[in-house]
């Protein structure tokens, strides 16, 4: 089930995700309203709609040539969905006019409120913060109702899932219920009235699924993005004041931005393009030389932008695993990363493959946390398959380097066809113990490397090859459905802690 959900989720990329949900909320809402389940008519949400989504794409288009970029429209058209929700629907031209002002605030603040091309505030909820504390036009939330509750937590789960950000989401879930349970009960609101009125009137699904989860305002570690969400939760849920300044779910999100942009990775990062090295018959390593320095940890992936003519539906940004090491990115010679090239290969595979080298392109962050552990001691069993192999890559070489031979690591490299092992050079000078899975077995194999057949990834197998495998901490990359695979065997294997990096959606 799992697989199945992870190959679905993984056809479309996270941005077309999020704009295919939320367009599906606008139409359950549309024929909620026309059901009379809502305050709001079908003409007033019809115009609503119609405004900010034709300003907040023209406005990003024109703010974009304005500071000599390429707007991002999959973007602008999310930022429209989300105020559409947020703000009151209206058919009065004046409150028109200021639904229109909202949306070029919110166009505006990505290329304003930036440092060094990233922007630093949720869109939506610091145009939500200027128009309420101004005065011209309250933020209402309308969107927690438990008319769309059900709705909503299917299209945030979806959201959440995709993104990987599901840990994020329930803690933010969690704590604010309680919260906001909890005061309610003691101002003596019953506890199922309370527990009604925190999940169905307060929109805490509706922003951790949709606007907490957004991944250029977030931090780049997972613990540092679940600290941001209990300090976003908090501040969601206990009333404050700071002059005439109140608590909202909007200024709760934007105080949890400041928070972020205190992490990691605080700016865009722009790529000068070398070119492409062939890996294997299928398989290619694409070099960048950075324009300025880049730290990040090693099993971290950095998401690309590419924006080219006539985009397929899985858009113009992907995430890729790091293959190079973090001392070349520090040092401005090499940032690389690897792909497979099947036939017939997407829009943006297609224009990466023709980008001619000295493109500038860009990265607008860097994140993840499928890092080894510190203790370069610690035994560990590594699984890829298939190119899941890169980010293995550059933590090997990175440890390698430092003078932490891993002399203690087992690798299970899987692949589709006796010529599909990638990285040969690197993965030798490393000097661990590969064992290898594949149709047939390879022609060369560096010495130490073990062939062990062409069957699946089994349990059975993984003891009688690793004998140890139960003091091994594992570590599983690749697509979905061998993750899933391989990390369930090597638990029945007996190995602990199994971290798991599925590449999807490329």
């Amino acid at each position: 089930m799992k697989a199945r959900l992870d190959t679905l989720v993984g056809r479309v990329t996270m941005y077309n995700l999020v704009v295919v949900v939320l367009a599906a909320l606008v139409v359950i809402s549309l024929i909620a309203s026309a059901f009379g389940q809502l305050f709001y008519t079908p003409a007033q949400m019809g115009l609503t709609l119609v405004v900010l989504l034709a300003v907040t794409l023209l406005s990003s288009w024109g703010i974009a040539r304005l500071f000599r970029t390429r707007a991002h429209l999959q973007s602008a058209a999310i930022t429209a969905l989300l105020l559409f929700f947020v703000f009151m629907p209206s058919d009065d031209p004046a409150t028109l006019g200021l639904l229109a002002l909202a949306a070029l605030l919110a166009s505006a603040s990505k290329f304003v409120l930036a440092w060094r091309g990233k922007h630093i505030f949720n869109p939506v909820a610091i145009a939500a913060v200027v128009m309420t504390v101004s005065t011209l036009y309250g933020a209402a939330w309308w969107v927690a109702t438990p008319v769309l509750l059900p709705f909503v937590a299917i299209g945030a789960f979806f959201v959440l899932y995709r993104t990987r950000k599901l840990s994020l989401g329930l803690t933010f879930i969690v704590l604010a219920t309680v919260l906001n349970l909890g005061r309610m009960m003691l101002i003596g609101t019953s506890f199922g009235d309370a527990l009604w009125l925190a999940v169905g009137s307060f929109p805490v699904i509706f922003l951790a699924g949709f606007m907490l989860s957004e991944p250029l305002t977030l931090p780049p570690r997972r613990w540092q993005q679940l600290v941001v969400a209990a300090i976003v939760a908090v501040l969601f849920s206990i009333p404050f004041q700071v002059g005439p300044v109140y608590s909202s779910p909007e200024l709760a999100l934007v105080l949890g931005n400041i928070v972020a942009f205190a992490f990691g990775q605080r700016r865009s990062i722009r790529l000068r393009y070398l070119g492409s090295r062939a890996l294997t018959p299928t398989t290619a390593a694409f070099d960048f030389a950075p324009l300025g320095p880049v730290r990040f940890t090693p099993g971290q992936y950095l998401e690309l932008s590419l924006p080219h003519a006539k985009p397929d539906s899985r858009g113009t940004r992907r995430v890729f695993s790091l293959a190079s090491s973090p001392a070349e990115a520090a040092a401005g010679s090499l940032v690389s990363v690897g792909l497979k090239l099947p036939q017939p290969s997407s829009s943006f595979k297609k224009a990466l493959v023709e980008l001619e080298p000295g493109t500038v392109v860009r990265s607008p962050w860097i994140g993840g946390d499928f890092v080894l552990p510190s203790d370069a001691s610690e035994p560990l069993v590594l699984a890829a398959g298939g190119i899941g192999i890169t980010p293995f890559v550059a933590q090997l070489a990175d440890r390698a380097r430092g003078g932490a031979r891993p002399a203690d690591v087992v690798l299970v490299y899987s692949v589709s066809a006796a010529d599909e092992l990638a990285y040969l050079p690197e993965l030798e000078a490393c000097g661990i113990r590969v064992l290898v899975t594949a149709p047939t077995e390879p022609a060369r194999m560096p010495a130490g490397w073990e062939y062990l057949g062409a069957g699946r990834v089994t349990a059975t197998l993984l003891r009688e090859a690793i004998g140890d495998i139960a003091s091994r901490r594992g570590y599983v990359s690749g697509p979905p459905g061998y993750v899933d695979h391989v990390s369930a065997e090597l638990r029945k294997a007996g190995a602990k802690r199994v971290h798991t990096d599925q590449f999807a959606g490329y």
